[in-house]
């Protein structure tokens, strides 16, 4: 029986905790500096906006950590020595190691804008983050968010749940249009604005001014337009949060350098989710391959050393309260002749089914709710789309756009 030391408590770490035990008697310690105990990431936003409390979001009461032998420390992890195999902790303590596990998540990315450090500005992602917000909203009448990513859309709505009113700058000639095909990007843009976010787009933010505080007071954009502000979000993405990693003289490029069974370049030495960089120099930033990462690297530690192997790509997410999905390959630039497109009269649901001649390969889905296993299933086997349209039933839709859709697809077929 050995000893797992796991450096953060996010969904990759605490996964790889519960799968450790669900397979071993191993010894198992989770160290964190952001919370004592796990909680939903994801769900951040609702605490924010009043309608959860923060032990809404912990997915396991406080006695379970017990129960399952899983010791909690709450403290920052300043190194790994890994020629002592000990994981040592602030304030001079020291924790001895025979697996260890790097899961400490992503950074806020900053731009390097003059001013991007005054109080007031900040990124989105931690506990912290949020509280910050908490405090810098509570004197805000108008915010900036930069960035038209998930992450933007996600602050955006936050602040107007509290009445703050908020210009979103993207520099992309349509919202997300580096990520989403026209047709959805116009759909969510236009969303955006039915919730009473002023969105620029083609803008890009030049310069932040603040006051003789040092808080921010204004936004100056590329283009020369000045925007009153007192809390700016800066959603332009995350980076892997590779400074312990780097510290300890791990094999670090854009995140912690592992090969097919998350092993870094130290011995017994693990780093898994945002902060892990595959051999093809690729890193995984969300969610769901975070908890896969933590399954795969238990199995690894529990004598199971088989080479990693991605799934069919899937994301979902809420543009305010338009549900979406996207599975397989949904190129943001994509020949019209390569997809089936669906358009709802209200132009709030949007379906679009990407093929390739031989079989489906993705699915783009707003406002409509999808089954994952059936979409999925589809992209693994190449199902032909004729063959996917007559049976969306399986995909779980409403009944209302399953029979639209259908009859559509048959229609077109025949023309």
């Amino acid at each position: 029986m050995g000893h797992v030391v796991i450096i953060g408590n996010g969904v990759a770490g605490v996964t790889a905790a519960r799968n450790i035990r669900k397979r071993s008697d191993h010894r198992i310690t989770i160290v964190s500096s952001e919370s004592q105990y796990f909680f939903s990431r994801p769900a951040l936003m609702y605490l924010f906006m009043g309608s959860m409390e923060f032990d809404h979001l912990k997915p396991y009461d406080d006695g379970f950590w017990k129960r399952n032998r899983i010791d909690l420390v709450f403290g920052h992890a300043t190194g790994i020595d890994t020629a002592s195999r000990r994981v040592m902790i602030d304030g001079g303590n020291a924790i001895d190691y025979d697996h260890c596990i790097v899961a400490t998540g992503s950074v806020p990315n900053y731009g390097g804008w003059p001013g991007e450090r005054s109080e007031g500005v900040q990124g989105l992602y931690s506990l912290q983050d949020l509280r910050n917000l908490d405090v810098s909203s509570r004197s805000t009448e108008h915010a900036v968010v930069v960035g038209g990513g998930l992450i933007g859309i996600e602050a955006a709505e936050m602040l107007r749940s509290r009445n703050v009113g908020v210009t979103l700058l993207a520099r992309e000639s349509g919202y997300w249009g580096n990520v989403l095909p026209s047709e959805e990007s116009a759909v969510i843009g236009r969303h955006v604005g039915d919730h009473g976010v002023d969105l620029r787009l083609s803008t890009e933010l030049g310069e932040i001014f603040s006051d003789t505080s040092g808080r921010v007071r204004a936004v100056v954009t590329k283009d020369g337009h000045e925007i009153a502000c007192r809390t700016v979000v800066l959603a332009i993405g995350v980076s892997p949060n590779t400074a312990l990693a780097r510290a300890s003289g791990l094999d670090v490029d854009r995140g912690i350098v592992v090969d097919g069974c998350f092993a870094t370049t130290a011995p017994d030495v693990y780093a898994i989710g945002d902060c892990a960089q595959h051999a093809d120099g690729s890193v995984d930033q969300l969610w769901y391959t975070a908890r896969d990462h933590g399954e795969h690297v238990a199995r690894v530690i529990c004598g199971d050393g088989a080479p990693y192997r991605r799934d069919v790509f899937y994301n979902s997410a809420k543009f305010f309260d338009i549900e979406y999905q996207t599975y397989g390959i949904v190129p943001a630039q994509v020949r019209n002749d390569a997809s089936f497109t669906w358009m709802h009269p209200d132009r709030r649901h949007f379906l679009r089914i990407v093929h390739d001649g031989q079989g489906v390969t993705g699915f783009n889905a707003l406002g409509i709710r999808l089954r994952a296993s059936a979409c999925m299933e589809w992209i693994r086997n190449r199902t032909p789309l004729s063959q996917v349209l007559d049976r969306l039933d399986e995909a779980d839709f409403d009944p209302e756009f399953t029979r639209t859709i259908k009859r559509v697809g048959r229609e077109r077929r025949a023309a």
